[in-house]
């Protein structure tokens, strides 16, 4: 008789990169996007390397800190959910105590990195925190809570805009507003995988609140983020490098339309979803690179 050697457990140490996310980097990555987007814009093309060193970690460290809290709240919401049940929390692979003492830490990490910024980055880091500490509670009570999430990102622009500047500019609000309806684009489409369990669950999002008509919704916000985007662009003078570079996210964002028009409701398909989120981190460091050369 053949025997087969049990699974070696998992270590407590993967359990806890699962529980940061960090073996999914296009979800830490699209947060790192907008302030790199900020920080190359307000520097004018020439940011300051120890600047982006500060914001590059800070991102991680406060993306790393929300998703621990996400999970803290949706611990026994998330055992009933396809795309979640066997996250570390909900499965109960790593406890209450351990997943608080991991947000600690991390939150703890992004204080320290934002004493290197001036008083008015600082205090935009201190008004974000409430915000990425209640977006889960918003899933519960608000009908789109991805607008939450998307405020929060939008915080990613004001910190890292103003830690070079010191202020924030009128083009500061033409990326803000344009991170915020991006930021609602895809992560509506993301939600659209989790929306036949939400709707069971009973927890909220954009995809549920747009029913049938998440689709022109979420090409409403692109088009939209084009628009902002164009004006900022306009209104810095970029060059033409950031114009091809928009122009080559504004023929993705078409072709992302046209294939979520094509997915009916009642037919979800989630390998799309996760293809279209996983193309806007693409999208967004093509952007940069626009961005960064169009001063040039």
């Amino acid at each position: 008789m053949v025997t087969h050697p049990s699974p070696q457990p998992e270590p407590t140490w993967l359990k806890v990169v699962r529980l940061l996310r960090w073996d999914k980097p296009a979800g830490r990555l699209i947060l790192m996007i907008p302030a790199l987007w900020a920080v190359v814009l307000a520097a004018r093309g020439n940011p300051p390397p120890i600047l982006i060193g500060v914001i590059v970690l800070g991102t991680l460290a406060t993306s790393a800190a929300g998703c621990v809290i996400n999970d803290l709240w949706d611990r026994n919401i998330d055992p009933q959910v396809q795309r979640t049940k066997t996250r570390p929390l909900a499965s109960r692979a790593l406890s209450v105590r351990t997943g608080i003492a991991v947000a600690l830490v991390s939150m703890l990490c992004a204080y320290g990195l934002s004493l290197y910024l001036n008083p008015l980055s600082f205090w935009l880091c201190v008004a974000a925190v409430p915000v990425i500490v209640l977006y889960p509670l918003a899933k519960r009570v608000f009908p789109v809570p991805q607008l939450v999430l998307s405020l929060a990102w939008g915080f990613a622009v004001l910190i890292s805009w103003s830690a070079v500047t010191g202020t924030l500019e009128p083009e500061t609000w033409l990326l803000w507003g344009a991170t915020v309806l991006w930021t609602l684009g895809f992560d509506t489409v993301y939600a659209m995988a989790d929306r036949e369990d939400d709707l069971r669950v009973g927890v909220n999002s954009s995809a549920i609140f747009f029913g049938r008509y998440a689709a022109q919704a979420v090409g409403a916000f692109f088009t939209a983020t084009a628009v902002l985007l164009g004006k900022l662009g306009s209104l810095m003078a970029l060059g033409w490098v950031y114009w091809m570079a928009l122009l080559g996210a504004i023929a993705l964002w078409i072709w992302q339309y046209l294939r979520l028009r094509r997915t009916p409701t009642a037919a979800p398909n989630p390998a799309l979803y996760g293809q279209i989120f996983r193309q806007n981190v693409w999208v967004g460091f093509v952007l940069l690179a626009g961005m960064a050369l169009g001063f040039f």
